[in-house]
């Protein structure tokens, strides 16, 4: 079963629909016949051009309709309640405000369109020793409008990111052994880059295992900070897993002491680490 597999039979073929982001490889792309307009931070040009020397299907690279410079999506587009629904993969840990991007999106789609999301499990990628993303630092980021990520979200994420041999992604059977991407130099240039000059950095702010965004969707709509809740799941293939939201949903349908309890048990599955090398010792 393929990623488009298990997000496009939510998907209506015959109705409007928005995808974000989809770079170099869209799961719902116009030369299939799909009535979608297309979301990113550049112009079709300028993702040919950014992609020029890596291995991609430039071909695969969609026309961008609406190039998003940080205003709302009912900004950009000029569509409020218009959509039927929207693809946005490996998007939601890179938003700032994660309640805004829920948000805007609420506000673009129809009263039963569906916002579908493939996510990263931070345990078969390289946020693999970073800490689950709780819902303190979220609540807080939306209500500091942050449009920019943190200094210490920057510092933590050049601090700790890894690959797994080669891989910035693999899936649990993958063998190999654990290296740091970049070094604490990097991250102290990243925080001068967020402080002096207010500068946006792309990395992950947000942290996932499956039952941690599941329960962190639930409680956001408890708390009334989003009207779009669970509609379906899948479960991690590869590195990554599936949810669709819409204001149909019913949430996951667990209790939150389950998800607690599934989310220490998802942790518990990643594979065991051999000890650490001992450090130098201190002169």
């Amino acid at each position: 079963m393929s990623r488009r597999d298990r997000i496009l039979p939510f998907v209506d073929k015959a109705g409007l629909g928005m995808e974000i982001g989809p770079s170099h490889d869209p799961i719902a792309p116009k030369r299939d016949g799909y009535n979608v307009h297309v979301v990113d931070h550049m112009s079709r040009e300028q993702l040919v051009q950014k992609y020029a020397t890596e291995a991609v299907a430039h071909d695969r690279i969609e026309e961008v309709d609406f190039v998003w410079s940080g205003e709302s999506y009912a900004e950009l587009t000029g569509r409020a309640g218009a959509y039927d629904w929207i693809i946005a993969s490996h998007m939601i840990e890179h938003t700032p405000d994660l309640i805004a991007f829920l948000a805007n999106c609420e506000a673009v789609l129809k009263e039963r369109g569906v916002l579908c999301l493939v996510v990263p499990d931070k345990r078969y990628c390289f946020d693999r020793f970073r800490p689950v993303t709780g819902i303190a630092r979220v609540i807080d980021a939306h209500l500091a409008k942050q449009r920019i990520h943190s200094p210490g979200a920057v510092a933590e994420y050049f601090l700790n990111v890894v690959r797994k041999g080669p891989e910035l992604g693999w899936a649990a059977t993958h063998q190999g052994e654990y290296s740091f991407v970049h070094g604490v130099e990097d991250a102290k240039t990243g925080i001068r880059e967020v402080i002096d000059r207010g500068s946006y950095l792309d990395v992950h702010d947000w942290c996932f295992v499956p039952s941690s965004f599941r329960l962190m969707m639930d409680d956001l709509f408890a708390l009334g900070y989003t009207a779009l809740r669970e509609v379906a799941f899948h479960p991690t293939e590869g590195f990554e897993f599936y949810i669709v939201l819409g204001r149909q949903g019913s949430g996951s349908g667990h209790m939150r002491m389950a998800l607690l309890r599934a989310i220490e048990d998802e942790l518990a599955q990643s594979e065991p680490l051999p000890p650490a090398p001992a450090a130098p010792p201190t002169p």
